[in-house]
Parts: structure tokens; C-alpha cells; sequence
């Protein structure tokens, strides 16, 4: 079963998970990077990311090339911004045509997860969302444990497919 794990990591919540999970089940990664990051810190972080959310913007990416089609499962991880998937996934979306897949998702969140499982969903139609899950604050909140509890799901899905 050939696997492709797509995230955005801003704080490097996700990218924790993300490796984890890729670590667990060798899979191709692709790290969805804008070419113009929010900032990291403070305040600002908060309202950019959030407008970029609300507004629906879709942020430039840094170019990636992966033929979608040729894998059996995609997972896909994002940051949880206002309630919803990080703005590079809108650009995502907009760029790709993904149907007939297996798809697993995570998030990461400091609050709560929102809606992004739902966010994510309307975007997938055509695709089966065989599993989800979320995880809080996984750097600052028992990284040993996220880490553990993302390989123990990504294994669950992976007996799923």
C-alpha cells in the first residue's frame, strides 16, 4: 500500500506528529510550506492566521511535485486555526484533484479542535475519511505520549486499509 502524508506546521505541533507518523509507517511526506510564513510569535500570529482562515485565503506554496493518484492512503495533518484547517490547505485544495481515497486525519490545537475534521471533509467528497484524531499541544502537553498515541492510531488505520 503505497502511503503519502501531507501536513502545514507552523510551531512544529504538526510536524511532530507528521514525523512520528511517517517515522512509523515509511511513507512519502509532503510539507505544504508558503512562501510567505505568519509569524511564529505574539499577537499577530493569532490575527493573520485567523484572517487567512476566515477570508479563505489561499497563501502561495512552495512548489511540490507528487502524483496523488498513485497512493492507496493520504493522510493529512494541520494546525488547528479558527476552528478550521490551516490557510495552505486552501491553497491545496485549489491545486489538486484527489478522489477514491483512503483518507486519515489529524490536528493540532492548543484550545480545542474546532471543526477542522469537518472543514477537512468538505473538502474531501469523493475520498472515505477512515479515521481521525486530534492532539493537544503535543510539544508541550507529554510529547512522549502524542508520539506514542499517533503511532498507535496511524498502525489502527493502517490494519483498517
Amino acid at each position: 500500500m503505497k502511503t503519502l502524508l501531507v501536513y502545514y506546521s507552523l510551531e512544529g505541533n504538526t510536524k511532530l506528529i507528521a514525523d512520528s507518523i511517517s517515522e512509523e509507517v515509511h511513507c512519502d511526506v509532503l510539507s505544504l510550506n508558503p512562501t510567505k510564513e505568519v509569524p511564529t510569535k505574539g499577537f499577530l500570529k493569532f490575527v493573520l492566521g485567523g484572517k487567512q482562515v476566515v477570508l479563505k485565503e489561499k497563501p502561495e506554496l512552495q512548489a511540490y511535485n507528487k502524483d496523488f493518484s498513485s497512493y492507496d492512503l493520504i493522510i493529512m495533518g494541520s494546525p488547528v486555526w479558527a476552528g478550521s484547517y490551516a490557510s495552505a490547505f486552501n491553497t491545496f485544495f485549489s491545486e489538486v484533484s484527489i478522489q477514491n481515497k483512503k483518507i486519515a486525519l489529524f490536528g493540532c490545537y492548543a484550545g480545542n479542535e474546532g471543526k477542522i475534521f469537518d472543514a477537512f471533509k468538505s473538502q474531501l467528497g469523493k475520498n472515505e475519511v477512515i479515521g481521525q484524531i486530534g492532539f493537544k499541544d503535543p510539544l508541550k502537553n507529554n510529547s512522549k505520549q502524542n508520539i506514542d498515541n499517533a503511532k498507535q492510531w496511524i498502525n489502527n488505520i493502517i490494519q483498517v486499509v
